[in-house]
């Protein structure tokens, strides 16, 4: 379970803005914050990684303090258990398949739980490929392993299928959803795709400028 608490000062295409956002994931859920570009959205996941320091709050996860302004209390991201993917693949071109989620290997797994990794996202065939030879599905599939591969008590997910065409898009969430029950993930998605947030979210948080204007499940949101 997430407990999310948190207050920034920031600056949005109106002029500055105050953050203010308290809710509470549940272990297992996949929640969706939806909104305006400049909401805020993006902000709250930075200060989930660690790398955004909220003005006051706290975050805690799974009854680790990863965030407290009473404490004093602001967890490194190398030690929050997290995993992270983007629109951007940001993907090591240097590195196979294999490679790259080689490097994301925390210390002491392991390496079979790669192929297995590799096995889940379809990509065993091309473990041995660099990313410059694959296709976007395929890079995205590879960052998303990578990330999975940490075993991460949170998943956060920042438009993760936006950049991809609409067929490979409805067939990477299907694969998303299908990871994130099988793995027992708790996740964080970003997404202004109605038919995205609507087929993989369990709750909908509607964000816009810094405020939680509305939570419920996507029928209700919608």
């Amino acid at each position: 379970m997430i407990k999310l608490n948190v207050i920034k000062k920031l600056t949005g295409a109106n002029g500055p803005f105050e953050l203010n956002v308290e809710t509470v994931v549940r272990k297992g859920e996949l929640l969706t914050l939806y909104g305006p570009s400049g909401a805020g959205k993006t902000s709250i996941h930075r200060m989930l990684a660690g790398l955004l320091r909220p003005d006051g709050g706290l975050i805690e996860v799974n009854g680790q303090t990863w965030y407290s302004s009473n404490d004093r209390i602001n967890l490194k991201t190398r030690f929050r258990s997290i995993g992270m993917v983007f629109q951007e693949y940001s993907l090591f071109p240097n590195m196979s398949v294999r490679g790259n989620l080689a490097f994301a290997l925390p210390k002491g797994e392991k390496e079979e739980w790669i192929d297995e990794m590799l096995e889940m996202v379809g990509l065993s065939s091309l473990r041995h490929e660099k990313p410059t030879y694959l296709s976007g599905g395929q890079k995205q599939r590879v960052a998303l392993a990578r990330a999975l591969v940490r075993k991460p008590q949170l998943l956060l997910l920042d438009e993760p299928l936006s950049a991809l065409d609409t067929t490979m898009r409805n067939k990477l969430q299907d694969d998303i959803f299908a990871l994130h029950k099988r793995l027992n993930l708790t996740t964080v998605l970003i997404s202004h795709d109605y038919h995205e947030v609507k087929t993989m979210s369990d709750r909908v948080l509607v964000i816009e400028e810094g405020r939680l204007i509305k939570e419920g499940i996507p029928e209700d949101i919608f």
